[in-house]
């Protein structure tokens, strides 16, 4: 997914890519918060790896504030540990 991203950041108009890591929430939301950081930093340094320049990567961390699958606290959910890449790009005329 993540070298599809690349590929398409070089092929088509991209703008950017921004790059949003998220959380469970089985740990504290400021170690959750930390950890969607890192998850979307290491995301970001692959697509550089791969060709995509900085400038155009845009990180955000959500920690456990926007999870896929709903759950209560302290409940771990794999579908909430991600991290969603969107490629943003300039629309053909």
């Amino acid at each position: 997914i993540i070298a599809d991203a690349a590929g398409a950041s070089q092929r088509l108009a991209v703008t950017r890519i921004e790059v949003a890591g998220h959380a469970d929430k089985s740990g504290t939301p400021t170690y959750n918060q930390g950890l969607s950081m890192k998850r979307a930093q290491a995301v970001a340094a692959e697509l550089v790896r791969l060709g995509v320049k900085k400038e155009a990567i845009a990180i955000s961390a959500f920690g456990d504030t926007k999870p896929l699958v709903p759950t209560a606290a302290g409940v771990r959910e794999p579908q909430n540990r991600r991290v969603e890449i969107e490629v943003v790009g300039t629309r053909p005329n």
